[in-house]
């Protein structure tokens, strides 16, 4: 038992954490490797402490294609303060600037939120994980200092009003990966000419998972059983990647594969990620197209 709990357990898959509020991912992500006892284990993406929600953390193997996950598009539910401008774009900064909030007619709202769905260009905030010139952003927004920061674009698929206040706006946004929602939010502020900050961020999918195949730490900590029970709460790698086409291999591919020889598999369609499974449709790894139907091995998780 001592051992196991110095060196870890080899066990692999995906849970999905609906994040509690206050916390970090990287704390989330040690709570998780303390009550399952792993040796590896990861987040696909961070959360700030003031959002909750969806959290996949991969365990083992599962850690491998946690950057696949991590470019997966993302679903948020978020409510804006108007007339409030933070020094962090949330509740947790400082007022730096107090704007009138009027009327806010449907149709002045539609216009400014039909602005916002497809290719925008987002200026990411000092209170950041982005790194410059080696040093975390928000560690230089915290000693009081600013950078220029180069705009970069992202993807708004969909920006849905889910209700309105005289004084708030509450959003359900699908966006690519990269996408600040306190950034939109405050450029939505900006544009209606109000201003405006987060009060309530809230992630309910990211790629494949949703809120719904969410546990918590407390529904967690609360299951009998112990680490078998636990370990029934994880998902296999392979469903994580299901939006990606797949190819069987027989016991001999898959040697080569994880030999790192490409194999010969005729017909196979060109993409750029495949998911690679054994003869008993278990995935294994992932690889990609070459010409001549040719199947060159990119990751392999044994």
């Amino acid at each position: 038992m001592a051992d196991r709990k110095k060196k870890g357990r080899d066990i692999s898959g995906i849970l999905i954490l609906d994040k509690p509020l206050h916390i970090s991912s990287n704390r989330a992500v040690q709570v998780i490797k303390r009550l399952y006892g792993a040796k590896k284990v990861g987040h696909t993406g961070s959360l700030d402490p003031l959002a909750s929600g969806v959290l996949p953390i991969c365990l083992g193997h599962a850690t491998k294609i946690s950057q696949y996950l991590l470019a997966s598009d993302k679903t948020y539910q978020f409510t804006m303060k108007l007339g409030q401008v933070t020094s962090t774009g949330d509740v947790e900064g400082e007022v730096v600037c107090e704007k009138p909030v009027p009327n806010i007619e449907k149709a002045t709202l539609d216009q400014v939120i039909k602005g916002f769905v497809g290719d925008i260009q987002q200026v990411p905030p000092m209170y950041s994980a982005l790194k410059h010139e080696g040093q975390r952003l928000y560690k230089i927004a915290r000693a009081g200092g600013v950078v220029e920061r180069p705009a970069r674009e992202v993807t708004i698929k969909t920006l849905t009003l889910l209700s309105q206040t005289a004084e708030s706006l509450s959003f359900e946004v699908c966006c690519t990966k990269g996408t600040y929602v306190r950034t939109l939010a405050e450029d939505i502020g900006e544009a209606l000419g109000t201003g405006a900050h987060v009060t309530f961020l809230r992630r309910i999918k990211t790629g494949p998972f949703e809120l719904s195949q969410s546990i918590t730490i407390e529904q967690l900590e609360s299951i009998e059983g112990g680490i078998t029970s636990f370990d029934l709460l994880l998902h296999d790698l392979g469903w994580a990647l299901l939006n990606y086409p797949v190819v069987v291999c027989t016991d001999e591919e898959k040697k080569n594969l994880c030999f790192g020889r490409p194999i010969h598999k005729e017909g196979l369609q060109k993409h750029d990620l495949i998911r690679i499974n054994d003869a008993e449709g278990k995935i294994f790894g992932l690889g990609k197209w070459e010409e001549g139907s040719n199947l060159i091995p990119v990751r392999i998780f044994e």
